[in-house]
């Protein structure tokens, strides 16, 4: 286990406070809650950043018009949000043709949110972009639209960009750092990170901010880059072989760290 995780004697420090970077669960059976009991400790949820919506004026100066597209990529629950805004905004109508290609079914089921799903052509993926994108190349006849946020993973524009589609992507929303004033004075043993944006938006808050003995945790590959690059220590890395969620590599170092 000591080799996933920061050997340095100084910074294994006992915990009892960890701020996790996102909203609070609505699931009140969420592990997190389970790790706080469990192992006495103080666990808060802040988002670092938070999703806006491009002004209807500035989406036209992308020059995108939706109906020229027979089919939409979602790859998440705010794309879908802000994907109908616009077109709310603009007072289109989408044609009950239109394909709606989805990253996962959870993302599938939301659009109910919209449309009356038995009635439209719907196909989803099982959870990655790499399956959803076997599926539409079943489909390339299709004029793909892409709403994305103007901070999105390239793995759809790069498979996109072949040659082989007819593929648009539209910044419909974007991705700001939340105003964490109120945290200047507060401190926490763990900080727990999802993201390059919220390392980011650390820093756009706390240019100054020293990591001292705080451990820092982060989920992804990316966001362990975006964590090194930024000069801070990565203590907590996750996913891990036998740690698959955030949760469960918090808990592993939480363990080592308060039983030593």
């Amino acid at each position: 286990m000591s080799e996933n995780i920061n050997i340095d004697q100084d910074r294994l420090k006992k915990v009892t406070s960890l701020l996790v970077s996102q909203s609070r669960p609505a699931d009140e059976n969420s592990p997190y809650f389970e790790l706080a009991s469990k192992y006495n400790i103080k666990v808060d949820f802040r988002p670092f950043i938070q999703i806006d919506g491009v002004s209807y004026k500035d989406f036209r100066k992308q020059k995108v018009n939706i109906l020229d597209h027979t089919a939409v990529i979602f790859t998440s629950r705010n794309a879908i949000d802000h994907f109908f805004r616009i077109c709310a905004e603009a007072r289109i109508e989408v044609p009950a043709t239109m394909k709606y290609f989805c990253i996962s079914e959870q993302t599938a089921n939301y659009l109910q949110k919209y449309i009356v799903i038995r009635k439209r052509k719907i196909f989803t993926g099982t959870k990655t972009a790499l399956e959803l994108l076997e599926l539409m190349k079943k489909h390339k006849k299709e004029k793909f639209l892409y709403p994305c946020s103007d901070v999105r993973k390239n793995d759809i524009p790069e498979f996109m960009d072949t040659g082989e589609f007819y593929f648009t992507e539209a910044t419909m929303y974007q991705t700001v750092s939340s105003d964490l004033s109120d945290l200047e004075d507060v401190y926490y043993d763990i900080i727990a990170f999802f993201s390059p944006s919220g390392i980011k938006s650390l820093f756009e808050n706390f240019p100054d901010f020293k990591q001292n003995s705080t451990r820092i945790a982060a989920f992804g590959p990316t966001t362990a880059k975006a964590v090194e690059e930024a000069g801070l220590v990565l203590d907590i890395q996750a996913p891990l072989p036998n740690a698959p969620s955030m949760t469960g590599a918090l808990e592993l170092y939480i363990k080592k760290v308060n039983e030593q």
